[in-house]
């Protein structure tokens, strides 16, 4: 049944709306009189958190945006760096946390679905995707449903559609019990003379809808997302969107056609609050009005409402401005692909956002204002409590850790996932998920290559969420070097808890000055990004999760690092180490996953030794001096060996550190690189390393099928990739 517009508007409604009352009162201040019922509906869609970052603007304009590759920086639908001859990079990560909480796979799906369209409606045929996803503990009851959900929506809409998931995280922690995580990330590529902007220009022309039908899914998302969750979240499944895949990749082929004929002036992707959000960003930004015949939209349900179709999430749809003399060439491509195409409205000059429907006018509001003039704060927040001191961490025998570390929930091989995941469909993935990035080929170009890299350490930003930013950034940067990139930018995903509380809104604070610290730097500006907040479910927040996707740009991907150890007989070299090869056992997964505690401050990020070890290891990749690369990251040193060794089969012997088996085994140290030699070039590398600032050791030689740490005893290779392998088809068993 349709929903009129003039149900009376009640305090209660206001606040079903997530609108407060200073709030309210500012919009009767704004329009001098009550809202109807659509307008309402189009303020709380404008002004949550979710599409105003009314708590987070403050502190993300403190974010280095620029730089000397930067094309396009926030406040488009992605972000755009050069790449050279002609061509750029389109990319940016996005959050879908709620929606994937209450209905797993289509959650997942849809957000894969929007990352993609931020992508290709600037132009740019997506290229690679990744997801970083956050579940809670596995013994949790819903956990084993909600990881097979998303993996399953993840891979059903990026296989269907035909890009390749080329990396990303999986973490389990029971901070996600009551709100699991989910980050999409796309890239594209598009011609630097070639790109699409939404801001609309010109007054009286067309505005037209483009791709699938308008429906009731999704009503409301944009403000469900805008709310942390209570005990009625089952009710909120039907604010969740639904999906489909192969209209999209039809829209992707339809827009990038249209865009070849000029007919394009402006384009918006329908996201988060659908027609409303689209249709408002384009005019306001082209200082523009907007006039909406909604009559002539297209709808799969009867008698739809105004309220219904304004804030409908349906999925796979544009908004576009077009040249009015273009309009039969435009309509025929997209009846070519099966599309819907349909003049909805018109540009005007009066500033104004006017929607029309049966005949009435159920909204008639001033644009600008609608974005401009939403809510900013200035949330009281407080430093975060620093945690309890590390205690004394007692010596143990390293090789029986190594073993239950690698079969471990977090730090267990994902293949289950990313088995699930096309990773090589478009035929242009020169390395497959599992080592420090993913890497794609340029098209057209013989030698460039894009890396890509997702990372976050959320137990480090709960105990120190300056540290925590610094070190996501630096360890994207650091995986993205490893491969032999020079890492170009970020996108952020910032998630965390009730920015009301000023506990929460401290570690995001605190977090995106880190962040940004790290950024200016390493020269990693920020391009795009998403602020995701209310994430917690009874009062229980997530753990801080700042999550940082990096693109890296290789110049010739015959000269990539891997870290796979390429053969025996090779010298083993630790770049960026402490001489006690490693220390910094606070918040370390050793000390959470093997003696179940959780101390001491995170491993601090030194940046300009991070800055000095990268450009180092980047040059050896280059000059083809280095034959396997792997950064320490969770997990130490160890890890970082075995992960070398698993990878190919081939085993290694440790010489015995100086100082603590377990420190220099199990270290979290920041900055570090495990590279491997030919024999015959361990010293000159070494002595390149001295002149260049960077300290470097000698720890062993790789060879035979066993892994040995110092004095301990040997592990066999096998061995520890059954017990990396077996963890996640054993927990997943039949999902």
């Amino acid at each position: 049944m349709s929903i009129p517009n003039s149900i009376p508007i009640t305090e209660d409604l206001i606040a079903a709306h997530g609108l407060k009352p200073d709030e309210y009162q500012r919009i009767l201040d704004l329009i001098g009189r009550e809202p109807s019922f659509t307008e309402l509906g189009i303020f709380s869609a404008m002004w949550n958190e979710h599409c105003s970052y009314k708590s987070s603007k403050k502190w993300l304009r403190t974010l280095p945006t620029d730089g000397e590759k930067v094309i396009q920086g926030p406040g488009e639908n992605a972000g755009i760096v050069d790449i050279g001859d002609g061509q750029c990079v389109v990319f940016k990560m996005e959050s879908h946390n709620h929606p994937s909480y209450i209905e797993p796979y289509q959650g997942a799906a849809t957000g894969v679905g929007g990352i993609l369209r931020d992508v290709f409606t600037m132009g740019a045929r997506p290229i690679a995707a990744m997801n970083a996803l956050r579940f809670g503990e596995p013994d949790h009851p819903k956990t084993r449903h909600i990881v097979s959900g998303v993996v399953a929506g993840v891979g059903g809409y990026g296989n269907s559609f035909g890009v390749p998931t080329v990396g990303g995280e999986v973490n389990f922690d029971k901070r996600y019990n009551g709100n699991c995580l989910v980050n999409a990330f796309a890239a594209g590529l598009a011609r630097t003379d070639a790109i699409f902007y939404s801001k609309a220009e010109g007054v009286g022309l067309p505005v037209v809808y483009l791709g699938a039908k308008t429906g009731r899914d999704g009503v409301g998302g944009a403000t469900m997302a805008s709310a942390e969750f209570d005990a009625d979240i089952d009710e909120k499944r039907p604010t969740v969107q639904v999906g489909d895949p192969f209209t999209e990749k039809c829209l992707l082929e339809a827009c990038l056609e249209l865009m070849e004929t000029g007919a394009v002036i402006a384009i918006q992707d329908m996201g988060a609050a659908g027609l409303t959000c689209s249709a408002v960003e384009m005019g306001a930004k082209g200082d523009l009005g907007i006039e909406l015949d909604l009559d002539q939209v297209p709808v799969r349900e009867e008698r739809m409402s105004a309220y219904e179709m304004m804030l409908s999430e349906s999925q796979e749809r544009m908004l576009m401005v077009l040249r009015p003399e273009k309009r039969d060439q435009a309509e025929a491509i997209f009846r070519k692909w099966g599309l819907d195409f349909a003049v909805v409205g018109k540009t005007t000059d009066d500033l104004r956002f006017r929607v029309m429907h049966q005949g009435e006018e159920v909204a008639n509001l001033p644009i600008k204002e609608l974005g401009d003039e939403a809510p900013e704060y200035d949330r009281p927040w407080v430093v975060p409590a620093s945690p309890a001191p590390l205690g004394e961490v007692p010596e143990a025998d390293v090789a029986d850790a190594l073993m239950k570390l690698v079969a471990s929930p977090d730090l267990s091989s994902r293949r289950w996932v990313w088995e699930q995941y096309d990773t090589l469909i478009q035929g242009n993935s020169l390395q497959i998920p599992g080592g420090d990035a993913g890497v794609v080929r340029v098209e057209g170009h013989e030698t460039k290559a894009l890396a890509f890299s997702s990372d976050v350490t959320p137990r480090y930003c709960e105990a120190d969420p300056f540290e925590g930013g610094k070190q996501a950034v630096a360890e994207c940067w650091r995986n993205i070097s490893a491969t032999g990139a020079e890492p170009l930018a970020a996108t952020d995903n910032l998630n965390f808890g009730n920015p009301e509380r000023p506990e929460i809104m401290g570690q995001l604070v605190r977090a995106i000055q880190g962040v940004g610290e790290a950024c200016r730097t390493l020269s990693f500006p920020i391009v795009s990004g998403n602020v995701s907040l209310y994430n917690e479910t009874l009062g229980e927040a997530i753990l801080p999760t700042p999550t940082i996707g990096g693109v890296g740009l290789i110049p010739d991907w015959q000269r990539m690092g891997r870290i796979a150890f390429a053969g025996e007989g090779d010298v083993i070299l630790l770049l960026g180490a402490p001489e006690n090869w490693g220390s910094h056992l606070g918040q370390s997964i050793y000390l959470r996953d093997i003696l179940g505690r959780a101390e001491g401050a995170p491993p601090p990020v030194d940046l300009d030794a991070e800055k000095r070890n990268g450009d180092l290891v980047r040059g050896l990749i280059r000059s083809g001096d280095v034959t396997a690369v792997h950064d320490c990251s969770d997990g130490g040193l160890a890890l970082a060996l075995a992960e070398m060794a698993m990878a190919s089969g081939i085993g290694a012997e440790i010489d015995a550190p100086a100082g603590s088996l377990v420190e220099a085994f199990y270290g979290e140290d920041q900055g570090r690189y495990v590279v491997t030699v030919s024999a015959d070039k361990a010293e000159t590398i070494l002595e390149t390393a001295k002149a260049a600032g960077v300290s470097a050791v000698r720890i062993g030689r790789t060879g035979g099928d066993a892994l040995k740490l110092g004095a301990t005893e040997p592990v066999q290779v096998g061995a520890l990739k059954t017990a990396h392998e077996s963890w996640f088809p054993d927990f997943m068993g039949d999902a």
